[in-house]
């Protein structure tokens, strides 16, 4: 059976007046712009190129419309459209596809959006929790501000800041000297003083052998006091850090309660620490 694709003729240089009418109405080059010809089977290379092409110029495409240009079943288009957003190509949506806008400097990846968001979920109301330095615990108190009477303990400046300014939960702010990752560094002496139901951290690495570990000895001092506490910890990583090992020790791995980091981490890590009898959420 022959197989057919749809081409510009602008792009070609036709000027052939047979060609069908344009299946897109949002084409800004000629209402006449497509046209049908015979062709060899299309590559998914190929096709995913003119999905890519298409969506730089219109800035979405839906699945049914792709389907008819391309001559390919809407089953093929969507499996395009989930490899293309796999690759941070486009942004799916119901229907299609719209095109992925380059992040603002510092705005949070998807993967940090994913895990903060999941991490908030653990989080019951009425209860106090302990957020520590990093990007994915200040990402995740957003998520929090639909949360009843939470008290928020921090010492992070950042983590404070974000927290004062959602103007719902009560913030205790740990003090300290203010350190590069904006987090207050002190004596941990007073720590075991506070009272919390969840401990959350941002860990540099975590490995079933090697433990907890962090980058910075401040940051790894301040978390070795607070397993001290007997509250709930809930460990965040970026999915690159599982298996990784960090410069400075903190604890066990089978002092983490629950793990949350992205579902692009290592298989083979998240086996060895879930055999620990520790919880691994991926998001």
């Amino acid at each position: 059976m022959p197989t057919y694709a749809r081409f510009c003729t602008i792009y070609d240089q036709s000027i052939d007046k047979t060609c069908s009418p344009c299946y897109d109405s949002a084409c800004h080059i000629t209402s006449h712009a497509f046209h049908l010809i015979y062709s060899r089977p299309m590559l998914s290379e190929e096709r995913r190129n003119l999905i890519l092409e298409a969506l730089s110029q219109t800035g979405s495409v839906r699945v049914s419309e792709l389907a008819g240009s391309l001559n390919a079943d809407p089953v093929t288009i969507r499996r395009d459209l989930a490899q293309l957003e796999n690759e941070g190509r486009l942004h799916r949506v119901h229907g299609g596809a719209v095109r992925r806008e380059a992040p603002a400097a510092g705005a949070p990846s998807s993967i940090q959006r994913r895990i903060a968001e999941t991490a908030a979920r653990f989080i019951p109301d009425d209860a106090v929790v302990f957020l520590g330095p990093g990007a994915l615990t200040a990402e995740m108190v957003p998520f929090l501000m639909g949360h009843q009477s939470l008290t928020l303990v921090t010492n992070s400046l950042q983590v404070a800041w974000a927290a004062a300014h959602g103007g719902k939960h009560t913030v205790h702010v740990v003090g300290g000297q203010v350190e590069a990752d904006l987090g207050l560094y002190g004596d941990t002496q007073t720590l075991p003083q506070l009272r919390a139901d969840w401990i959350v951290l941002e860990a540099g690495g975590l490995d079933a052998d090697r433990g907890l570990t962090h980058d910075q000895s401040l940051y790894a001092s301040l978390a070795r006091a607070l397993f001290g506490l007997g509250a709930q910890m809930m460990a965040l990583l970026l999915p690159e850090r599982i298996g990784r090992t960090g410069a400075v020790y903190i604890a066990p791995a089978d002092e983490v309660d629950i793990l949350i980091t992205g579902r692009e981490a290592s298989n083979a890590a998240l086996w060895d620490l879930s055999e620990l009898g520790m919880r691994v959420v991926l998001t």
